[in-house]
């Protein structure tokens, strides 16, 4: 689903089962954030046909964070030319705590590869900068991704439409999610593309969206 100029939505609304949206940024490097579970690439890739987008035209493949449902579908690019980045931090946990996680859902840790590590700081991909935040909680090494140009936030499990990232998995973090939740909410945001879940669109809902996370998650974080 095309949002606006270059930018592309994949939604993920099946109730009965789980997976991510999953974006793209098309330009001089396209890249994708968060392919999903290795089972549902191939309707990914479909989506993305009927929007007149190849696979093979995905240059980068970002990961706002390794659970399984965001982080699996990495297998299908593991013959292509494409380059993958993620935190160094969500790495660690990945080969320590989090696979456990996969362990637990009876899914095996797929092939992976890491091609440059994102931190804090700007991103460029050709002539479009994004800022990387590091935004620990849900997991240790999470990101979150800001567009200035456009005002577009990918929050990953940060936040949602009405809800925040579950911490009680391993490593998870109250205490952090508040604070990252917190600091990206100052952020001068007119969509915010979440992990899961519905679109927030324009500036006022963002932040009526923020002050209704305040108001009934902070007191339980």
């Amino acid at each position: 689903m095309k949002l606006e100029k270059d930018l592309y939505a994949y939604l993920w609304q099946n109730p009965y089962e789980n997976n991510c949206n999953t974006y793209l940024i098309r330009g001089e490097v396209t890249a994708l954030i968060d392919p999903g579970h290795s089972r549902h690439v191939s309707n990914l890739f479909h989506q993305m046909g009927e929007d007149g987008i190849s696979p093979e035209e995905i240059n980068l493949v970002i990961l706002t964070h390794s659970h399984p449902d965001h982080f699996e579908g990495l297998d299908a690019f593991m013959n292509k030319p494409v380059k993958i980045a993620m935190n160094r931090d969500e790495e660690r946990y990945l080969m320590t705590s989090g696979k456990l996680l996969f362990e637990m859902m009876r899914q095996p840790l797929p092939e992976f590869r890491v091609d440059f590590y994102l931190k804090e700081g700007e991103l460029h991909l050709g002539k479009e900068v994004f800022q990387i935040y590091q935004t620990p909680g849900h997991s240790p090494g999470s990101l979150t991704i800001y567009w200035l140009e456009r005002k577009v936030l990918f929050t990953g499990d940060l936040v949602f439409y009405g809800g925040i990232g579950r911490t009680d998995f391993l490593e998870g973090n109250p205490k952090l999610i508040r604070e990252s939740i917190e600091r990206i909410s100052h952020l001068d945001t007119e969509l915010l593309l979440p992990g899961h879940g519905e679109l927030v669109m324009g500036k006022e809902r963002v932040l009526q969206n923020f002050d209704f996370i305040r108001q009934n998650f902070y007191n339980y974080l």
